[in-house]
């Protein structure tokens, strides 16, 4: 019974994240993509990523804000679209979907420049069934073909309507960081 929800899950992350794919893909589908105007796609791995500080969910039903900031090290390069980013449970995976009503921003990054964007989550009861025990966050740039992890320490996330695969979490737009 909880299969076919998440295969359905599965299939809506694979066609929101287009390109993002998971750890240590080295297909390399990230390799200097031209974007469709000019300049070539940021990629994950030639960005130092700070996950937080967060303003963690303190308790069930709250709701947290994760900000992430990348600091461009390599070349000028261009983020369109939205931030892939993945929950990783021990023995599932949720895609979180970009914010309701976001507009996603075309941002150019010089190097040493940085974006930055927010993960909100609701923080789920611990061992709930409706409840996904986030292990891990992995985070991927669109266009891109790699992803990086980083652990979670911010308790469980709920899911939508008791399903643990469909985490009630959004990510907002990339928006320039600094001056």
């Amino acid at each position: 019974m909880r299969a076919a929800p998440l295969a359905v899950t599965a299939l809506a992350a694979a066609l929101l994240l287009t390109g993002c794919s998971g750890d240590g893909d080295s297909s390399g589908g990230d390799s200097a993509a031209a974007s469709p105007s000019n300049g070539t796609t940021c990629r994950i791995d030639a960005m130092d990523v700070e996950v937080g500080p967060a303003s963690v969910a303190p308790a069930a039903g709250d709701t947290g804000n994760i900000p992430v900031t990348l600091t461009n090290q390599s070349a000028e390069c261009t983020l369109d679209g939205f931030p892939g980013v993945d929950l990783k449970a021990a023995d599932s995976t949720a895609s979180v979907p970009p914010e309701e009503g976001a507009k996603a921003a075309k941002l150019t990054l010089a190097k040493g420049t940085a974006a930055t964007f927010t993960l909100t989550y609701t923080r789920g009861e611990a061992g709930a069934k409706a409840s996904l025990d986030v292990k891990s966050l992995a985070i991927g740039l669109p266009g891109a073909g790699t992803q990086k992890s980083f652990k979670w320490s911010y308790g469980p996330v709920q899911g939508k309507a008791d399903n643990a695969g469909d985490p009630t979490a959004s990510v907002g737009a990339f928006t320039q960081a600094g001056d």
